[in-house]
């Protein structure tokens, strides 16, 4: 069996097979995982973390393309992380978002994972910070995010990364929604892609209306325009987002949100081993026989989970 010492030289010299293999340890719960991790977290902190959110068909591959395209011009190695569904069929990611980039899968600096839940205690946001710190540790100088801002798994994720950009599309009637599933609330870009449609100017002034609801932060989220298709606008959505990291430095926002994201790391995996240990604890059919008494409405879940955690 590998351990990890034999994973973190290759790893930390950017090894793509290497690379993936952690990723995979860390999604399924290898032996050596923690271990692995434990051996790494000095050394992270490097990379920058771009989020790209926005609903289906919104264009957001293309516009990650670019971006990557874009950054391997100036030299830099690009790590891609496509958080997609999980397939009801395989379990496994889709992936649809792998294909669309095939033109720039073959680069050796670039590495490109698609991540999914997999039924996995911890689900989609932990598997993907696993995988961002893996990039960082591999000496990655940007990696990108991209997810389907829809769910709590998404948010989560987002949450992650030191700059957020929410791409919307004219046309989709879709925006409105967007704002209800609370994605909106994480963007510090706004990216209208395909803007050479027709509705472009109407999602603009939405974007800007509900711009003047919002809590102050300090930071004015700009919107911006791209046609990631012909890469337009690229070049100046690179520039915000630089602009936004810069503006992060001055403000202590690179330091305010390493402390959010380490409280998330820190929650979650504690919320997932306590889960893992009461389970364990009561036995499968002590389990079973709660679940099964909270849907006859013998019993509610609150006073089930006191009974698990011997508080009654």
């Amino acid at each position: 069996m590998t351990q990890h010492s034999d994973l973190l030289e290759p790893l930390r010299r950017g090894e793509h097979r290497a690379l993936g293999r952690a990723i995979s340890w860390m999604e399924n719960g290898h032996p050596g995982a923690r271990g692995l991790m434990a051996r790494l977290w000095p050394h992270l902190g490097r990379a920058s973390v771009i989020g790209i959110t926005g609903s289906p068909g919104a264009g957001k591959s293309t516009l990650t393309d670019r971006l990557a395209r874009a950054l391997r011009a100036e030299g830099q190695r690009v790590g891609i992380l496509a958080v997609d569904p999980t397939s009801p069929f395989s379990g496994g990611a889709i992936l649809g978002d792998r294909i669309r980039m095939q033109r720039i899968a073959a680069d050796p600096g670039i590495f490109i994972r698609s991540m999914a839940t997999r039924g996995a205690l911890g689900g989609l946001a932990r598997a993907t910070q696993d995988a961002i710190d893996l990039l960082d540790a591999a000496g990655f100088d940007t990696i990108l995010v991209e997810t389907v801002g829809v769910g709590q798994d998404e948010v989560d994720v987002v949450s992650c990364v030191q700059t957020c950009c929410v791409v919307l599309v004219p046309g989709m009637g879709d925006e409105i929604q967007a704002i209800k599933a609370g994605i909106m609330e994480v963007a510090d870009l706004f990216v209208i892609n395909k803007a050479d449609r027709d509705g472009a100017d109407q999602v603009e002034r939405e974007l800007e209306a509900m711009k003047s609801l919002a809590m102050p932060s300090g930071w004015d989220p700009p919107v911006l325009r791209t046609v990631a298709q012909q890469g337009e606008g690229v070049a100046e959505l690179l520039a915000q987002v630089r602009e936004h990291e810069r503006w992060l430095r001055a403000h202590g926002g690179l330091a305010r949100k390493a402390k959010e994201r380490a409280r998330l790391r820190f929650e979650s995996l504690l919320a997932e081993a306590a889960l893992r240990r009461a389970k364990q604890q009561a036995g499968p059919d002590r389990v079973e026989a709660l679940v099964q008494g909270i849907a006859d409405r013998a019993l509610d879940p609150y006073t089930a989970v006191s009974e698990i955690l011997g508080e009654v």
